[in-house]
């Protein structure tokens, strides 16, 4: 994997294939394609242009040489002695007749004749009697031909020099495909003039079959490559609807796995807020039980309102044994109308302060806000984590005469209510206020204490903040005090 090759593969593995993908390169493929045929198809037709060119030119001068060739031999075997009779003179005649007659019937020969001269005058000769009467009878005035031919007598009398002085082939060239052709017409090894042949061979219907079938063969290719890139879509979109299917059946199972380990961590964390809870209410029970043997006429009505508010914790917490996700509407709502302050003065008078040892060691200054609104919390909820943070004042502050100080404030101009308690004694140790990876301090993680790595320890800062965050929208902070000790902040924004 660690090659180029392999990091390119790794890296396009991650890339599929979708439509506008596979459009993209079909129009890349089909541009290159085109260009390709383009340059091809110019390239094709030069060369054939060229090679019709060279065809139509040594075409024309061998059908020219050939007539040549052949009056030439009619001329020399016509003896005297076979120019005697009548018919020997029809004969030769007619053998010149056809030799003409078969040079205008080959396809492209438009004109043939024999160009002969006197003087500066230049004759045509196209007919059998003309030619006979010009080499046995009279030279010096041919009878006229059947054609004009004022184009071939133009073109010998620029070309007779060159004929006459190298006795080779003259071919001229008019437009791209007619070709006139002089053929020194040399009788018995002596020149007398040339024949003349007017050719037009066409064979562009060779270029254009040939020009049809290579864009027949470029269409077949570029359907093949649509075909083709039509191929690779509708497999890369498989593969991909293949690997989204098995995605989502991971993502299943891992959703199903996280649902039951979610569900775990809840029955845990409920399990172990009813250790606690539970641990709080038989402290609690031994208070009514206090209580009720204390019962006087004289502090009946105390004792009433206090047993009261105990009852009302135990019932709390037997009802917070039948729910690890306690419903919204028992922990908040309009319905609660819960005094911060009574409560705090509650929790502090009838539950830490009952105690004769930590009444003599510990000393309370409550400092509470009379605006202090009231919050629409469930007032055991408050108690829940008020409680808490007390009894870690009193657990963690250390020895001597300390004083916990609980205040509340009230910020009119941004309605939010602040709870403080604070104490005078043992700090909080440094690594206990460090933040981990989700900003929470470990003071406020399961299991952390002071009190070492307990089983059933370090539940109070954890529950109290738990409560808080999740189940009341508050933010509980802690810190140490510059001048020793430490406090709890719960900051309350505004329902």
């Amino acid at each position: 994997m660690n090659s180029p090759q392999d990091r390119l593969v790794a890296r396009l593995r991650r890339h599929h294939f979708e439509l506008k993908h596979v459009l993209v390169l079909f129009s890349i493929m089909v541009a290159s394609q085109v260009l390709v045929s383009f340059v091809q198809k110019n390239s094709v037709r030069d060369f054939l242009v060229r090679a019709q060119e060279w065809y139509q030119r040594d075409s024309a001068e061998r059908f020219a040489n050939l007539a040549a060739i052949s009056l030439e031999l009619l001329l020399e075997t016509a003896s005297p002695a076979h120019r005697q009779s009548a018919a020997d003179r029809r004969k030769l005649i007619q053998a010149f007749d056809i030799i003409f007659s078969q040079q205008l019937l080959l396809q492209h020969v438009e004109e043939a004749c024999v160009l002969v001269a006197q003087g500066e005058r230049v004759f045509a000769i196209d007919n059998g009697t003309a030619l006979y009467r010009f080499f046995f009878e009279n030279p010096a005035e041919p009878p006229p031909a059947d054609m004009p031919h004022r184009e071939a007598t133009r073109l010998y009398r620029q070309v007779r020099g060159r004929l006459e002085s190298t006795e080779q082939v003259c071919n001229l060239l008019e437009g791209r495909q007619t070709f006139h052709v002089f053929v020194p017409f040399v009788p018995k090894g002596e020149y007398a003039g040339a024949v003349y042949i007017k050719n037009a061979p066409d064979f562009g219907f060779v270029t254009r079959e040939i020009i049809t079938r290579f864009n027949q063969s470029g269409m077949v290719f570029m359907g093949m490559i649509l075909f083709g890139m039509l191929a690779l879509f509708f497999v890369s979109s498989y593969s991909v609807q293949e690997r989204d299917e098995a995605q989502q059946l991971l993502f299943k199972e891992r959703e199903a796995q996280l649902r039951e380990r979610i569900h775990y961590q809840k029955e845990a964390q409920f399990a172990k807020r009813i250790y606690h809870t539970h641990h709080k209410a038989e402290k609690v029970m031994g208070f009514i039980k206090e209580d009720v043997r204390m019962l006087s006429t004289a502090n009946i009505e105390e004792i009433k309102y206090r047993v009261t508010k105990y009852a009302n914790y135990i019932s709390r917490v037997i009802y917070d044994m039948k729910w690890y996700e306690p419903p919204v509407l028992a922990i908040r709502g309009p319905i609660f109308q819960t005094d911060l302050n009574e409560v705090l003065r509650f929790i502090v008078e009838h539950i830490c302060l009952r105690l004769t040892r930590q009444s003599e060691e510990f000393r309370f200054e409550m400092d509470l806000d009379p605006a202090l609104p009231p919050v629409q919390v469930n007032e055991f909820v408050v108690w829940e984590i008020f409680e808490p943070l007390l009894q870690n004042a009193l657990d963690h502050s250390g020895d001597g005469r300390i004083t916990i100080t609980v205040r509340t404030r009230f910020e009119a101009a941004t309605g939010v209510a602040c709870v403080v308690i604070a104490n005078n004694g043992r700090p909080i140790l440094p690594e206990l206020l460090e933040t981990n990876e989700h900003g929470i301090k470990r003071l406020f993680l399961e299991n952390i204490s002071t009190k070492g790595n307990g089983l059933h320890s370090g539940y109070g800062c954890y529950l109290a903040y738990e409560i808080s965050k999740q189940r009341c929208g508050w933010d509980l902070d802690a810190e140490n005090l510059p001048g020793g000790g430490c406090q709890f902040t719960l900051r309350i924004p505004p329902a």
